[in-house]
């Protein structure tokens, strides 16, 4: 298993595996990940097994602690000296799914963000999976006002700052 920052070489699998993991309602397009990449590439990290591409995990930096919808298509809104880390997405094919990938991508990404002294993470899950992220100590902070693919979504956040 390798964890690398994502390039624009690995647009075509990226979207491969979003359409995979998500519905085309919730689904980033290509051009949303040739902008992100672009923009945040800092903050984009794709997972190897064997040298291909199984998941990846990505977002941007705002002094926003939620999500806007705006963010997912609109990559200008980065600011890499901002203070919170996003997660726009975190995905992982289903036949590596509960194998400790997405995990291990969730803890790369963390740790990036306390080197680069984030206060801290936040993301957007549906209600199956907020255990999921309180495991790594997310608190849930409710339903979110996000709309993104017409979703009920939860606001998480994950406090850096002791």
């Amino acid at each position: 298993m390798q964890i690398r920052q994502a390039k624009m070489a690995d647009v075509d699998r990226l979207v491969e595996i979003e359409e995979t993991c998500f519905p085309a309602s919730e689904a980033a397009s290509r051009f949303s990940f040739l902008e992100r990449i672009d923009a945040f590439k800092d903050c984009f990290y794709v997972l190897e097994i064997n040298d291909k591409i199984v998941g990846f995990i990505n977002g941007g930096v705002s002094d926003s602690k939620t999500i806007l919808d705006r963010y997912y298509e609109d990559a200008s809104f980065h600011n890499e000296t901002a203070s919170y880390q996003m997660i726009f997405g975190l995905d992982v094919l289903p036949k590596y799914q509960h194998q400790g990938y997405a995990k291990a991508l969730m803890l790369h990404m963390v740790e990036s963000a306390k080197q680069r002294k984030k206060r801290g993470l936040v993301l957007t899950c549906k209600k199956e999976l907020i255990s999921f992220y309180e495991q790594f100590g997310y608190i849930n902070q409710g339903v979110s006002n996000s709309t993104h693919g017409n979703v009920v979504w939860y606001d998480m956040y994950l406090p850096l700052e002791k």
